[in-house]
């Protein structure tokens, strides 16, 4: 019996370990939006002119990976500490993930048409702002697939199904 005690107390250290995490990200989250009102700022004061708009475009960019940074810290708050899911079973996998690739596409989506813009400086950045936007449509094919394919996964364990809307009522 003493044999397991180790890892039950090495099992109770991840929630702990993964608020802190959270936290972390919350913190850089708002790091990223306090220097995006900085940037914004600037160029709401300055002379409206071309390099202002730069600067409005990269305060859109530190928004966008605010945004990503905060949505991964309630996705670990959620899932990991309030929950104490684990991620097993193919429901809280697609879930998981979902809620993941949701933020990175929408992320990846901004950072291409803040690349753009700036590709109007500078043609040259025409090519990797394209990759990005053709990254981000790989990325919606590819999760379009893996949730197809998780779907058949989920029919034949309904019960993860059930298991996991009896934890959401923990965020209720």
């Amino acid at each position: 019996m003493n044999e397991n005690r180790p890892m039950k107390t090495l099992l109770k250290a991840f929630p702990l370990i993964h608020g802190v995490m959270a936290a972390l990200f919350a913190g850089a989250a708002l790091m990223l939006i306090a220097i995006a009102a900085r940037l914004g700022w600037s160029a709401f004061a300055g002379e409206f002119g071309r390099g202002d708009a730069q600067q409005i475009i990269e305060a859109v960019g530190l928004l966008a990976a605010a945004v990503v940074a905060l949505q991964i810290s309630q996705t670990i708050t959620e899932e990991e500490v309030v929950r104490s899911a684990h991620v097993s079973g193919p429901t809280r996998v697609r879930r998981f993930l979902s809620r993941f690739l949701v933020v990175i596409v929408v992320a990846l989506a901004i950072e291409g048409l803040v690349a753009t813009f700036r590709a109007h400086e500078d043609p040259a950045q025409l090519f990797p702002a394209a990759a990005l936007v053709v990254s981000v449509g790989v990325l919606l094919i590819g999760w379009g697939w893996f949730v197809r394919l998780n779907r058949y996964a989920e029919e034949l364990e309904p019960e993860a199904m059930q298991e996991a809307k009896r934890e959401d009522r923990k965020l209720k």
